[in-house]
């Protein structure tokens, strides 16, 4: 059995995270519920941080909000002393109600609205980062009307294609995201040097994501080491940032072997050095963007199991009060997690069991065979490395609320996102007055 962070099992032999008794959580605020180890989020930042610190080189360490955004993160993340990368005007909205600093907000996005671009201008964001010939547009005729300047990294596809599920691969050229290297490139870097508006601060690249092999980064780093060195000798000046991304993986199951964080920084400090150094460019300012690496293993969800069903010689399963709703990457993805009773944490594994959500759909799947003590009704199963996008995608498929959120340390959990109603699920709905006078009439 696996536990990271602070979970452990504690004397009434249930699983507890953070000093506190998931069983009683579960009691205290329902499930199904995500519970996030603060400690491990803060463990797992300042590793980051650290490691840069230890090599003496300028750095942003910038948490890759859509893995987790809420309010409470982003406080989390300021204390920390990272940086935020955003995605959307919502998350962006999310990190100024936080109280996040401006200047240490980067705006990521393939499709950046107009009402999004100018949010971030009239708030005086950190960096843009660009991604298409229309940002361009966009962001030097808004900065104009608001005589402002805004500072800009461009998001390039270095053309190398990570080992990871193809659904997640997103630095080879055929990609929505980011201009193509070898031409697009050059053209979006001569369209911002011209502009008045736009200050280019350097590149951005990302090669995927649950990435255990750094070769790929290698790769990247000296394909745009090459970049840099073509627009040095073109421009007669060097660029002083170096985004590299995210993408570091972490552990869901024993398949996965995700090398520590600072191996992953001092790789990525090492490979900058060598192509840098080699071409005579000046040791740029690099910025990475952990996101799941961060949040991912701090994450535990608790659900109640309720009915089981066994079809002889085949399998035996095992239902769940949450599924796809709460965690649609076994949908999606095939991703692939462990999970224990628990209240059963003494009991010895007897059954090979499937767990199924609730959602009426086939592929609703949690997890696939996997050993467990006998469920019955009322268990409190937990699953675990569930902090990285289950809540960011949770939906309310079939009507059904997304739960409770709570951050759990030294024996207190708090409550930082609140379980949603079925209040909350109608109070967008409008009836049209037409319909509800035919009923009345219908009524009558």
């Amino acid at each position: 059995m696996y536990l990271t962070g602070s979970s452990k099992v504690n004397e009434k032999q249930h699983l507890e995270i953070g000093g506190v008794d998931t069983v009683e959580l579960a009691k205290k605020f329902g499930t199904p519920l995500y519970v996030l180890d603060e400690w491990e989020i803060r463990r797992r930042m300042r590793e980051f941080v650290g490691a840069f610190k230890e090599l003496n080189v300028s750095f942003q360490v910038a948490y890759a909000s859509k893995a987790l955004c809420t309010k409470a993160i982003c406080y989390i993340a300021d204390e920390e002393g990272l940086s935020l990368d955003v995605v959307s005007g919502g998350e962006l909205y999310t990190a100024l109600s936080a109280g996040f600093p401006k200047e240490r907000i980067h705006f990521h996005g393939n499709n950046k609205t107009l009402e999004e671009i100018e949010m971030a201008v009239d708030q005086e964001i950190g960096a843009f980062v660009i991604d298409n010939f229309y940002e361009i547009e966009l962001i030097e005729r808004t900065a104009k009307e608001k005589g402002k300047v805004v500072k800009a990294l461009i998001r390039v596809s270095p053309g190398i294609e990570a080992h990871t599920h193809e659904y997640i691969q997103t630095g080879q050229e055929d990609s929505k995201f980011g201009f193509n290297l070898f031409d697009q490139a050059q053209e979006a870097v001569k369209r911002v040097m011209q502009s008045k508006q736009i200050k280019l601060l350097g590149f951005h690249f990302h090669i995927g994501s649950q990435i255990f092999d750094m070769e790929g980064f290698d790769k990247a780093i000296e394909r745009i080491a090459d970049f840099y060195q073509r627009l040095k000798e073109q421009y007669q000046m060097e660029f002083p940032i170096l985004n590299t991304g995210g993408g570091f993986g972490i552990r869901y199951t024993d398949e996965d072997q995700p090398l520590p964080i600072r191996s992953y920084v001092h790789a990525l400090v090492e490979f900058v050095k060598n192509h840098f150094n080699a071409r005579n460019l000046t040791f740029p300012e690099i910025w990475i963007e952990p996101g799941r690496s961060i949040i991912g293993e701090a994450g535990t969800t608790l659900y109640t199991i309720g009915s089981n069903k066994t079809i002889p010689h085949i399998r035996k399963y095992v239902a769940v009060d949450g599924g796809m709703m709460d965690n649609p990457r076994p949908a999606l993805y095939q991703a692939k997690y462990e999970a224990v009773i628990a209240n059963k944490m003494n009991h010895t594994n007897t059954e090979k069991v499937s767990i199924a959500g609730k959602a009426c759909e086939s592929g609703d799947m949690l997890i696939w065979d996997i050993e467990l003590p006998k469920p019955e009704p009322g268990d409190i199963l937990a699953v675990f490395s569930t902090g990285a996008y289950n809540y960011s995608m949770a939906s309310n498929y079939n009507r059904v609320p997304r739960p409770a959120m709570v951050l759990v340390k030294d024996g207190k959990a708090d409550l930082i996102v609140r379980r949603e109603s079925y209040d909350d699920l109608i109070q967008y709905d409008l009836v049209p007055e037409r319909l509800k006078s035919k009923k009345m009439i219908q009524s009558k």
